[in-house]
């Protein structure tokens, strides 16, 4: 029995050097001592035991502080993978990545319309599987397969309650029961809120507020450095800000929401209406309603001078910027990123939203924040779905891991 236990915690030590190592890149044992309050041999032999299984290499010599200089230890990228999935409301992506967060097999995009349909989730895990059989890797060789969705979500249990019913069985233990790997989803918004914390522009600030600008509009806080969920894990549902009494209804029942304003959904609405009246524009209507053809062919078409595109997302930048006042009021956060789909059309979007901050928000609170445009744009809801994996990675696993 003793030497289980000693077996749980070494297993256990040593996937709180992979996920800190994944997470910092390169540290020292000194560091890594230090972070987990354990003696420095405990650590080295920890990490010794990593490098023979294949988890660490040797980074080389840290630059000279005065001192010895410290060895260095970093994760090996390719010692197992990732499933990353980033869903929105009418497509899902799929990519495997390594340790790096790099893609290590062809990337999947696939239509698959969540709203009022009853096989989205069949036809998901059948791509899941599908992708992981023509990626030809080993499933021992994936972590865990991380999932961004829209909808409201319960990380915890494992269940979405907007999209995707399981039955009597939470989302995440289907899938893991359909692939074989542990299952973790959190809401795309959150995740994205993750990636750009971690790995993108907003890297280590304790304060921010993340906006997913995709076919809705949704939001992750960031509050005292951690991901803060709210009571029931539904906090941030920035887009159901109400910004009219009469205005068009939204999906939740209510009118004038934020999303039924200035979402990406109503921008390539408004557009298709325009071609049809016959707005002087470059574009034209790819197929039948809105999609993402469209509504990348109305961003491209905005980044390139179209004067009515650029019309489109300077009336939606400004109802975009009206919310963030309230924001901005309640929050006062040290930054606003400006992330998702929509970061594409980021620089037109920007004097939109500040002239919007400058008539709604009293400037002592709207000066102290940054306004920012992500770097990692339309991938970030993919980093944050690998996040999500390597942030449970050293948490204890069952029968399914769903814990979040």
């Amino acid at each position: 029995m003793e030497i289980k236990i000693k077996t749980v915690k070494s297993t256990q030590l040593k996937n709180m050097i992979i996920k800190r190592l994944y997470f910092d890149k390169a540290m020292s044992c000194a560091e890594l001592s230090e972070l987990f309050d354990k003696s420095i041999p405990s650590i080295a032999k920890a990490v010794n035991e990593l490098i023979d299984e294949g988890f660490v290499i040797e980074q080389g010599y840290a630059p000279s502080s005065g001192g010895r200089r410290p060895l260095m230890y970093a994760i090996n990228a390719s010692a197992m993978y990732i499933l990353a999935i980033a869903m929105d409301q009418l497509s899902t992506r799929i990519q495997l990545v390594n340790l790096l967060n790099q893609p290590v097999a062809d990337f999947m995009m696939f239509e698959l319309k969540l709203l009022n349909n009853d096989n989205a989730l069949g036809q998901l895990t059948k791509n899941i599987n599908k992708y992981i059989f023509e990626s030809g890797i080993n499933k021992e060789k994936i972590a865990g397969i991380g999932i961004g969705m829209p909808g409201f979500i319960n990380p915890t249990e494992g269940v979405n309650y907007t999209y995707l019913d399981a039955g009597d069985k939470s989302l995440t233990q289907h899938i893991f029961d359909e692939t074989g790997l542990p299952t973790y989803i959190d809401n795309d918004s959150s995740l994205i809120a993750l990636a750009e914390q971690k790995f993108g522009i907003a890297k280590s600030q304790k304060e921010v507020m993340v906006i997913n600008l995709g076919w809705g509009i949704g939001l992750g806080m960031i509050v005292n450095g951690e991901l803060f969920r709210g009571r029931n894990g539904f906090a941030g549902e920035f887009s159901h800000i109400p910004l009219s009494e009469d205005g068009a209804l939204c999906e939740c029942g209510k009118r004038g929401c934020l999303e039924t304003e200035a979402s990406m959904l109503v921008v390539t609405k408004r557009a298709i209406e325009g071609i049809e009246e016959g707005r002087v524009t470059s574009l034209k209507q790819v197929n039948e309603g809105p999609s993402k053809q469209m509504g990348d062919a109305v961003m491209e078409a905005a980044n390139n001078g179209d004067q009515f595109a650029i019309e489109l997302f300077s009336e939606a930048g400004y109802k975009i910027g009206k919310a963030l006042a309230i924001l901005i009021h309640i929050m006062n956060p040290q930054a606003i990123v400006l992330s998702g789909r929509g970061a594409k059309v980021g620089k037109i979007l920007f004097a939109p939203i500040q002239q919007a901050l400058h008539r709604y928000c009293i400037p002592r609170l709207s000066g102290g924040t940054k306004l920012l445009i992500s770097e990692l744009g339309f991938d970030a809801e993919l980093i944050g779905a690998s996040v999500l994996v390597m942030e449970n990675f050293d948490k204890e696993v069952k029968t399914q891991a769903v814990s979040a």
